[in-house]
């Protein structure tokens, strides 16, 4: 209520209190049948759909705030995602550089996003729910100048019919009736004209707001794509360079194994076929190719290999290869380079055979048959040489 001093005078304070008064006895009086009403069945249609497009309007205001704050949440939590990966993505990694130029963009994408829709769709909304208020107070003095016209008409009727008709308080009822008349049909005119004006106006509103929506989440889906195609890119790169470089440390591990010696200044010496094992007379027999007398080196490598191979054959009976000195099993896989290599898978089981020609023995090389081979077809054709070191004594 207004306070008395403040640019009200006690005597508009009182009219003001007078008027309520006289608009809840017309209420009562309405409701309890003994005064008829003025009734506008359309104009109450229009308030209907008054009330239903502000509801509307008030949800639909809700529920884009609530997918803005959506849009911020995924906002915030792509930075969070984008700067963990850009720590531990390491400098010597492919694409360092693009990928701190992809983070920033993405940053980029979702703010110019979040702003799109604020400024436009948000925006929007709110503009046009913004007459919403005015109109709503209108429609509410609109309904309180119709109780004031119908209480004035009914005062006025009322002294007509009166037993003792006072002419100057019926020239004044007159006068008052006259008044609120004028006031609630200059309301009701403004309000019949806009109302259904505001109604039709809404499709337009629900076609801008989403086809800007729309238009935005194309645009920024379309952008974030190209990223995302990117992101995909670098991080398929990266796993190409990471299994170059394991097959570099592959390969360089496996290039420990020992080398052949270099042959000497001139023509290689081509490497004679791999043969049977002489019998001891041709091994005691053996000669160097560059000496007319036998080498006291081969006589004593002749004397040793024959006790081992005298040994082990004495305990095998019959059962394992001649030359056999002793057994390894592959530890790791190795691939035979050259015709007498002997192709190795990791747990292979070897039987170790000297050599025909220890002079063809390199440093780190074994001779060697596969016992599965053996076993099953009793045939030394297939031995071949191998590194040592990939290989364990069983």
């Amino acid at each position: 209520m207004a306070e008395i001093g403040k640019g009200v005078t006690a005597g508009k304070l009182a009219i003001n209190v007078q008027k309520r008064l006289t608009r809840a006895q017309e209420k009562v009086l309405q409701k309890l049948g003994k005064a008829d009403e003025t009734r506008d069945v359309v104009f109450e249609e229009m308030v209907a759909n008054f009330n239903k497009q502000m509801g509307e309007g008030t949800k639909l205001q809700k529920d884009l705030k609530a997918y803005l704050a959506a849009v911020k949440t995924m906002h915030d939590a792509s930075r969070r995602l984008q700067d963990c990966l850009a720590d531990m993505y390491e400098p010597d990694w492919f694409g360092k550089e693009e990928m701190d130029a992809l983070a920033e963009d993405t940053d980029t994408m979702w703010l110019d996003y979040h702003q799109s829709i604020t400024d436009k769709s948000l925006q929007d909304m709110d503009m046009y729910l913004s007459q919403f208020p005015d109109i709503k107070a209108r429609i509410a003095k609109r309904d309180r100048k119709l109780v004031d016209f119908d209480s004035a008409r009914h005062h006025f009727t009322s002294l007509q019919k009166g037993k003792k008709k006072d002419e100057a308080k019926i020239a004044k009822a007159e006068e008052d009736l006259g008044r609120a008349q004028k006031i609630f049909e200059e309301l009701n005119v403004e309000l019949q004209d806009e109302l259904p004006a505001l109604w039709d106006r809404r499709v337009g509103v629900y076609v801008n707001t989403f086809q800007s929506l729309a238009g935005h989440q194309e645009k920024f889906h379309k952008e974030m794509s190209k990223l995302s195609e990117n992101l995909n890119d670098i991080m398929t790169k990266l796993e190409e360079q990471r299994q170059i470089n394991e097959g570099a440390i592959h390969n360089e591990s496996a290039s420990s194994a020992p080398k052949r010696s270099a042959p000497p200044p001139g023509p290689p010496p081509s490497r004679p076929p791999p043969r049977m094992t002489p019998s001891p007379n041709q091994q005691q027999q053996n000669v160097s190719p560059f000496e007319d007398e036998p080498s006291v080196h081969d006589t004593n490598t002749d004397s040793t290999t024959t006790t081992l191979q005298s040994a082990v054959t004495n305990g095998s009976d019959g059962e394992l290869p001649p030359g056999f000195l002793y057994k390894v099993k592959a530890v790791h896989d190795y691939a035979a380079t050259d015709g007498d290599e002997l192709e190795l898978k990791m747990g292979d089981v070897v039987l170790v055979l000297a050599f025909d020609n220890p002079d063809e023995q390199d440093d780190g090389w074994l001779m060697g048959l596969k016992e599965s081979h053996w076993f099953q077809k009793k045939d030394i054709s297939a031995k071949g040489v191998f590194p040592e070191n990939f290989t364990q004594r069983v």
